[in-house]
């Protein structure tokens, strides 16, 4: 894979990691959230970036957009059962599933399934979990809640590779002060 593809896909892992938390339970379990995130992999400078996500749908069927700041889309992954297709502009790869695209664009598995949980401020409920202060701690991550009312939200791996992954998400209109 090229270095601007396993930015794509990188991009596309790091911003189902941004999801570890909302504003508030969405009304379904399906609702597009959407947001700014920023990540940090330890050592890679080339694996660091910002970006704009739209997320939808579940673990099991969802889809996942990345722009630029100034609305360009820049990689896209779709899933559903037994397949990840990712687009970007180096073209088109198909993955088995979520767990296979984050390996390859990390170097590693990470577990995404969990994850929309994380995005709804729960954890996730196929593993035990240490609650903190301002958060919890799972399956290696440990999920900062701590400026969840304004819709910010910090996840770290402090296991190589270190991964931070920050988080703004979009308030709903109905959230907004």
């Amino acid at each position: 894979m090229t270095r601007s593809g396993r930015l794509a896909a990188g991009a596309v892992v790091a911003a189902l990691l941004a999801g570890c938390a909302s504003l508030a339970p969405p009304a379904g379990e399906d609702q597009a959230l959407s947001g700014r995130l920023s990540v940090r992999v330890e050592g890679d400078t080339q694996r660091s970036f910002n970006a704009a996500f739209e997320l939808a749908g579940s673990p099991e069927r969802g889809s996942l957009a990345l722009s630029t700041p100034l609305g360009t889309q820049v990689a896209r992954a779709d899933w559903s059962a037994g397949q990840v297709r990712l687009r970007s502009r180096e073209g088109e790869r198909v993955y088995p599933d979520l767990d296979s695209l984050s390996e390859e664009a990390l170097g590693e598995r990470v577990p995404l399934a969990a994850l929309f949980d994380w995005l709804r401020g729960r954890p996730w409920p196929g593993a035990a979990n240490v609650a903190s202060d301002h958060g919890f701690a799972q399956l290696g991550w440990k999920v900062d809640l701590s400026r969840y009312e304004e819709g910010w939200v910090l996840a770290e791996r402090s296991t190589p590779p270190v991964v931070e992954v920050r988080a703004r998400l979009d308030m709903p209109a109905s959230a907004a002060p």
